[in-house]
């Protein structure tokens, strides 16, 4: 039997998964998964030696070595917090220093496995800070495709100081860390944004046409009914030894 290609299997697949969260849309307007979230701001430092994973956000970091991040964690059915859940962890990072107003890309994370090929399966746990959040779909750097990763150093959401270190990794590769990550909780009096990967790339990567296929026509239905118009999605184009050492030992 022939194989189907990749690029048609990806539009089937993401008719599926577009109908899937119009129903649950209907059900739970207007967020049908992540409904609840908690909104915490940070910083992003860059960390380690050279990194060459083909992505410019991750191996060409600002002169400062820090950027601005605000972050939404969130249960992805909702259920009581003494039940496991699939953890989602949405990172906005911010452009230059010089003008923080503007959004240099989203990274939506989710709770994953660590090796392969547990890193493709989503798993339901009971705190966040246990978690290894992965992205599941990879970007398209100059080498190849690009996962990565975001794992707790210390501390927690409900802590004064959570640090995460970010990681990125071919799909079938370690796991290699970049920068740390330090969280703390928001007062958000507003509507919390709406976080769109597939749209806020990081700078110097692209997404694959079958990763689109397959991802963004069911985000579009969810995201464009309602949508602030703050958060109207944009097109971009498609280091301190001691925390380095912490980074390391996190990993692989």
């Amino acid at each position: 039997m022939t194989a189907l290609p990749r690029a048609p299997l990806a539009r089937v697949a993401g008719m599926l998964l577009r109908g899937f969260f119009g129903a649950l849309q209907v059900l739970r307007r207007p967020r049908p998964i992540h409904v609840r979230g908690t909104m915490l701001t940070g910083t992003v430092r860059w960390v380690g030696p050279e990194r060459r994973s083909g992505i410019s956000w991750i191996d060409e970091p600002p002169q400062s070595g820090e950027a601005r991040v605000v972050a939404r964690l969130s249960r992805s059915v909702g259920l009581p917090d003494t039940l496991p859940d699939i953890f989602g962890l949405a990172l906005r990072l911010s452009g230059e220093s010089a003008s923080p107003e503007v959004d240099a890309g989203d990274i939506e994370f989710a709770s994953t496995g660590r090796g392969v090929p547990l890193r493709y399966a989503l798993l339901p746990l009971r705190r966040p800070e246990r978690a290894r959040f992965g992205i599941l779909l990879p970007y398209r750097g100059r080498r190849g495709p690009v996962l990565l990763a975001a794992t707790t150093v210390d501390g927690s959401p409900d802590a004064a100081d959570w640090r995460l270190v970010l990681s990125f990794a071919s799909p079938l590769g370690p796991w290699r860390p970049f920068a740390l990550v330090r969280l703390t909780r928001a007062a958000w009096p507003g509507e919390q944004p709406r976080f769109d990967a597939g749209r806020r790339v990081l700078p110097g990567a692209r997404v694959y046409p079958w990763v689109r296929a397959l991802r963004q026509p069911s985000y579009d239905r969810v995201q464009r009914r309602g949508l602030p118009a703050d958060d109207a999605p944009s097109t971009p184009e498609a280091p301190a030894q001691p925390a380095c050492a912490v980074a390391a030992g996190a990993m692989d």
